[in-house]
């Protein structure tokens, strides 16, 4: 139940290990465990080339993160299901989870404020343990999750050249599930995840400021016809007509753009009143 050392690898250091197979010296010896090993790097290559297949303009965020976790599971072998969190400074994290019982897991840890996941995000490395009943690290989470029928997780920081913005919390059932092979593929498959996720991050950050945009410039042109539609009325200057929208709003206890569009639809109305009339 030890650390891993940082994950961080580019694109083509994970591709030069995938074309090495394993290393000397793996558990797995002989022609069953070249196999085994071979079995997992096709699923990392799967996993890998759906997330290439992602496009972030079909999703919303926490839909990418949630197929991402998915593609998680299916290239770390002994997974049984994954989550994701993304930390925003501005925003509530977004946590997502592959299956129920990550969701219930991770509430645990945030809600205490101690587990694999904070670990992993606040150092920067992977944290693996194979029976989270007894993990020293974590003796608030680790129980719980073990009362849950959940002794193995794998960690892993989302990180780019910004720094860490969240991680990736791989479970399983079974205890010791997360050999160092597994971490080791597990290391490789958050590389591109991690920039996957960072560009789902930004295009939703671009679309929320449009969003905030094109409602700050709605609400501007209402005022300016409300201002408009007073200086019409009494002769006063702009700045005159938008202190009396300014004073009607604080008299009423009312926002400046409720005070202005109710001016405007006043005025409108009046407006074809009198064109019916005539």
């Amino acid at each position: 139940m030890t650390d891993t050392p940082p994950a961080g690898p580019g694109q083509a250091e994970v591709d030069a290990r995938l074309a090495d197979g394993p290393e000397k010296g793996d558990p797995q010896g002989g022609d069953g465990g070249r196999l085994a090993v071979a079995a997992d790097d096709d699923d990392l290559q799967a996993g890998l080339a759906a997330l290439s297949r992602l496009s972030t303009g079909r999703f919303g965020l926490e839909e990418l993160l949630v197929q991402v976790a998915t593609f998680a599971v299916q290239a770390i072998p002994g997974a049984d299901g994954a989550g994701l969190t993304m930390m925003e400074h501005d925003r509530s994290d977004t946590i997502v989870a592959s299956e129920p019982f990550v969701r219930d897991i991770d509430a645990i840890q945030y809600g205490i404020g101690e587990g694999p996941c904070i670990s992993a995000a606040k150092e920067g490395k992977t944290m693996r343990s194979g029976s989270l009943g007894g993990e020293p690290r974590w003796p608030r989470f680790g129980p719980r999750a073990g009362r849950l029928g959940v002794h193995s997780v794998l960690s892993l920081p989302l990180l780019t050249p910004d720094g860490v913005f969240g991680a990736m919390n791989v479970y399983a059932f079974a205890k010791d599930a997360f050999d160092d092979h597994a971490a080791h593929v597990g290391e490789l498959f958050a590389v591109p995840a991690a920039i996957a996720v960072q560009n789902a991050q930004v295009l939703a950050q671009t679309k929320r400021l449009a969003v905030t945009l094109q409602a700050a410039l709605s609400v501007r042109a209402v005022i300016d016809q409300a201002v408009g539609i007073l200086m019409s009325r009494s002769g006063h200057t702009s700045d005159e007509a938008f202190d009396r929208l300014r004073h009607l709003s604080q008299t009423r206890h009312t926002k400046l753009s409720v005070v202005a569009g109710s001016i405007v639809d006043e005025a409108v109305r009046r407006a074809r009143a009198r064109h019916t009339r005539d």
